[in-house]
């Protein structure tokens, strides 16, 4: 909130100038005063709530002065309306406030009963609060609170335009419905959301260590004892269940907040959930779920180690029965605070993308091949999930993008040399029953079936493969379905791709030349390292009816030959060992001939330096000799 600007509203002599001059000079002021006073401006030094500017804007209620009444009243956003005796008070709720909701304004309303000095005699204030605000309140929903003030005695001046100060930057409207006498359901979310960061081990109770860490980090310091105690006590009043030993649950912390915000405290629960990084609108803000993250062409965004422990912590604190796996209702209780499962994961079917155990229970292994999977697709997905998750660097000025971190950049596959990716990408290609949806299969350790499905949509899997030496990345095999043409002609897609993977059913005679046919319909796939796969091997190999059969058609391209494999063998593991190697050292999948034509530069430089060589020692020999 940058600003506050209070219009001061009512009948004429309800001494609306006068709470503005008292407010001024801190003094009630006997002199006449002009009818209407200039607008003034109070700055943020001044002890203003969450340090903001506020104008006070006063205004006339005679008729000529209505166009700019009404100006001012759309131009505030928040809007004191003063009465003094019965008429005005009458007046309050069968003209101004219809008059407000005529010009389209929603706003809240602080209702100011002034002069009470020449009603103290007569009525008490209790007896003013029921007999006139609280009607008032209860027929209109602007009305956000209600004072009784005297500029003459200086009596609640501060407070009544502290009272529309709050109205502005801790407004009740988005979190209680005072016809109801509740927390209405987003504050009732955003609240549920609160608890579940707060409560460390999941055990559904905020227990005292937690209730102190959660004070320390909203309101910078921990609770006493006995204000412990106190809260305590409180809550015990207000719910059927007695606090146990094991802290206060999630009802009851629900019901300590809405009595904040009952009782006229509710800046304290916009304090917490502003803490916890809420807007005005009670959505989490913007830029904490989606902070700039800019990843640079020809790079990749992958989980950093911080990122990976996260997940790792996330499982094993919501893995309640310690199976090695989240059931259902156990994933169900750790995207509580989330919208759900990313909208990336229906697409990709989980959990049958990633690896699951005999329960079908996603493993720890699973969880994190899948989230690396959703870090390199799609980053910001994983940023907001993050948030949503409660992630926490112990800088607390850094962001979520700690959680993350960029690869370098993989401009030249051809050039020899390792990627510096952990997170590796191939598109399986083939005809239709060559094998590749049992691929998938198999590298998630699925039994083999079959039964022939075909692809319709795209479906991916993604797992761990330990490489040689020990060092492990994650690798996502995409099957691409009927998408296969449009994808292949998708440049972005293909850069993101690290290698293709063509494979052919090698006991169908007509399996391989979809192979031919699509490299020579899409040249620019020369661009991609490749890897030629030979499946079905347990089978009786058959000639193809190509122009040209596989092992000679990759050696005239200088590759390797095809990779018998079968998914039925045990051995089936290795290639996915090769493909992922393939990835990393991207120069091995091109071509050896293109590679060797593509760069001779260090050929050049060596067969220069022999020649530079010979001329010197001839030059040498001829001098010693002469000598």
């Amino acid at each position: 909130m940058a600003a506050v600007r209070i219009c001061v509203c009512g009948d004429e002599g309800t001494g609306k100038s006068s709470l503005i001059t008292s407010l001024v000079k801190d003094v009630f002021v006997t002199a006449k005063i002009q009818p209407t006073l200039p607008q003034i401006t109070i700055p943020p030094s001044l002890g203003t709530p969450e340090n903001v500017t506020t104008t006070i804007v006063d205004t006339s209620a005679l008729p000529q002065e209505r166009v700019a009444l009404n100006k001012e009243i759309r131009k505030s956003n928040v809007i004191l309306l003063v009465y003094s005796d019965h008429y005005s008070y009458e007046r309050a709720g069968l003209f101004w406030i219809p008059h407000f909701r005529s010009l389209g304004v929603n706003v809240p309303v602080v209702l100011c009963a002034n002069k009470s000095d020449l009603a103290a005699g007569s009525e008490s204030a209790a007896q003013v609060v029921e007999d006139e605000m609280l009607p008032l309140m209860a027929e209109f929903k602007e009305v956000d609170s209600c004072i009784r003030t005297s500029a003459k005695e200086h009596h609640n001046i501060n407070e009544v335009f502290f009272l529309c100060q709050k109205a502005v930057t801790h407004p009740i409207a988005p979190l209680f419905d005072s016809k109801e006498s509740a927390l209405k359901p987003a504050a009732v979310s955003a609240l549920k959301r609160v608890f579940y960061l707060c409560d460390r081990d999941q055990d559904g109770y905020l227990n005292d260590n937690e209730i102190h860490a959660f004070q320390t980090k909203c309101f910078g310091k921990p609770l006493g004892e006995d204000d412990l105690n106190n809260i305590k006590q409180t809550v015990s009043k207000l719910s059927r269940d007695s606090v146990t030993e094991k802290g206060i649950n999630q009802q009851e912390f629900l019901l300590l907040n809405m009595v904040f915000a009952e009782k006229g405290r509710h800046e304290t629960v916009w304090i917490i959930l502003r803490t916890f990084h809420y807007s005005d609108s009670l959505s989490l803000k913007d830029n904490f779920l989606h902070p700039k993250f800019d990843i640079p062409t020809f790079s990749s965004a992958e989980l950093s180690p911080s990122g990976y422990r996260f997940f790792v912590d996330l499982f094993l604190l919501f893995d309640k029965d310690n199976d090695g796996g989240l059931s259902p209702s156990e994933l169900s209780a750790l995207f509580a605070p989330t919208p759900g499962l990313p909208a990336l994961w229906a697409d990709s079917s989980f959990p049958s993308s990633t690896v699951r155990n005999e329960a079908n229970y996603i493993t720890l292994q699973g969880w994190l091949a899948q989230w690396s999977m959703t870090t390199f697709t799609s980053p910001a997905t994983t940023l907001a999930y993050l948030a949503y998750l409660g992630f926490e660097h112990p800088d607390p000025r850094s962001t979520t993008t700690t959680a993350l971190q960029i690869t370098k950049a993989r401009k030249r596959r051809r050039r020899p040399g390792r990627v510096e990716r952990n997170v590796l990408h191939a598109y399986i290609l083939g005809g239709p029953s060559a094998g590749k949806s049992a691929l998938l299969d198999s590298f998630l350790a699925r039994p083999f079936s079959p039964t022939y499905h075909p692809t319709i949509k795209p479906r991916t899997a993604v797992n761990s493969v330990e490489l040689p030496g020990g060092k492990q990345c994650y690798l996502i095999l995409e099957e691409l379905g009927e998408l296969e043409p449009a994808i292949l002609e998708n440049r972005a897609k293909l850069d993101a791709c690290d290698i293709l993977v063509y494979t052919y059913d090698s006991s169908d005679p007509d399996s391989f030349s979809h192979i031919s046919d699509l490299r020579a319909k899409h040249p620019h796939l020369d661009d991609l390292p490749a890897l030629y796969v030979a499946l079905k091997a347990d089978r009786d190999k058959t000639t193809q009816r190509a122009e040209v059969q596989p092992e000679d058609y990759t050696s005239g391209l200088s590759m390797s030959k095809p990779l018998h494999v079968s998914v039925t063998w045990e051995s089936i593991s290795e290639l996915f060992v090769r493909i992922a190697e393939v990835a990393v050292w991207p120069s091995t999948g091109f071509p050896k001939s293109e590679e060797e034509v593509g760069d001779r530069t260090n050929l050049y430089i060596a067969l220069g330096a022999v020649v530079c060589a010979g001329a010197a020692f001839v030059a040498i020999w001829r001098r010693v000799g002469k000598e």
